[in-house]
């Protein structure tokens, strides 16, 4: 199927909306304990679970709206899908708390794998939108690496030591906010690395 553009804002919905309506949704049920098949869950649970359906339809939606989804998408799908099967499986919160260590965790080392062969895997995915000079890319993904390691640890030590309800506004809000003030941050520090289009000669 051919990439299509769609509306940004929709786009911006489809992909950050799953989220805020886990966080909705904690809030509503926080405090409550459901009974499922005889077992007890607490909201936390519940809402974990019913954030992987939600995820699902929304990058289905955004799948046949733009007729591709990202690599790191579909790694994000997955380890939801992963981690809330164990979840519910074991009834223990803290295999959905995990899951945020481990999906960082694995970004910052395929990049530092890259970055140890000389190359930018960052740069396969982002020079569409960002043409930038081999130096440049060097720069961006080493910093970017070193982001998602820090990410990484902050939140094993942030789930392990904090309560869930400052987890889950942590993880709602705080990591996304860090995360895209400092993608700005950098790309504006690297401007001199940008690649200028050649202008069209009129006529």
């Amino acid at each position: 199927m051919a990439s299509k553009t769609i509306n940004p804002i929709l786009k911006q919905v489809l992909e950050l909306g799953p989220t805020v309506a886990f966080f909705i949704l904690y809030l509503r049920i926080r405090d409550e304990t459901f009974t499922l098949g005889g077992t007890e869950y607490t909201g936390f649970i519940v809402a974990a679970l019913v954030f992987v359906p939600i995820l699902l339809v929304a990058m289905g939606i955004l799948w046949m709206l733009t007729g591709k989804l990202s690599r790191m998408q579909v790694f994000t799908a997955f380890m939801v899908i992963f981690f809330g099967g164990l979840t519910a499986y074991f009834n223990d919160e803290r295999f959905f708390k995990m899951k945020t260590t481990i999906v960082y965790g694995v970004m910052a080392g395929l990049l530092g794998i890259g970055l140890l062969r000389g190359q930018s895997y960052l740069k396969y995915v982002m020079e569409e939108f960002l043409p930038m000079e081999h130096e440049g890319w060097m720069i961006f993904t080493r910093r970017i690496c070193y982001m998602f390691a820090a990410l990484a640890v902050a939140n094993e030590i942030i789930w392990r030591t904090q309560s869930t309800d400052l987890w889950v506004k942590i993880e709602t809000f705080a990591f996304p906010a860090v995360l895209f003030i400092f993608l700005w941050v950098q790309i504006i520090g690297l401007q001199r690395f940008l690649i200028e289009e050649p202008e069209t000669p009129k006529d």
